[in-house]
């Protein structure tokens, strides 16, 4: 299929939350456990809304429906939705600092995450970026691999009630 992405709208916000929870709860339960993945919802996992105000994040749609959505962001903020607490919004050098990128497949293996991927990275080198550095699960580890992204520094994020969520940098050069 050949899908076509758009750039996400606010109204579209509703149906991202319900799309990244869903796809969040179905796709990480092989490396994820439940506690974490619920616990990591609405934070980590969440949509951010300055990528949709700096026209960055796609959606992908089908019947009315959107069925997958991802973005990059030219903000210093590697990852995470509007309520993590770590959010620095403010621009990144283009001399100094690599994009960041972020991709939610809402159905695996479909080509949807790629074709997303494919237009964050075209829109990332518009913007005058020389590499792409994002912060992958680790069920999403073998797409970026599979797409030229080397592996980088693992680590983990604190969540709440003394859980962790292992995550891992990625980085491509364009």
């Amino acid at each position: 299929m050949d899908w076509q992405p758009r750039l996400a709208r606010e109204g579209d916000i509703p149906q991202l939350e319900a799309l990244i929870s869903v796809s969040i709860k179905r796709l990480q339960v092989h490396h994820y456990s439940r506690a974490q993945i619920e616990t990591a919802l609405g934070s980590v996992f969440g949509v951010d809304r300055q990528l949709i105000r700096d026209e960055t994040y796609f959606v992908v749609e089908r019947e009315g429906q959107i069925i997958g959505c991802g973005g990059w962001s030219k903000r210093k903020t590697l990852f995470g939705g509007d309520a993590i607490k770590t959010r620095m919004d403010m621009e990144l050098d283009l001399k100094r600092d690599s994009a960041r990128s972020l991709v939610h497949p809402a159905w695996a293996r479909c080509g949807i995450a790629r074709t997303i991927l494919e237009r964050c990275e075209k829109a990332i080198r518009l913007a005058g970026f020389r590499d792409v550095e994002l912060v992958a699960t680790l069920t999403g580890e073998l797409f970026y691999e599979a797409s030229c992204y080397s592996q980088g520094v693992r680590f983990e994020i604190p969540l709440a009630n003394g859980l962790s969520l292992p995550l891992v940098r990625m980085v491509k050069q364009l």
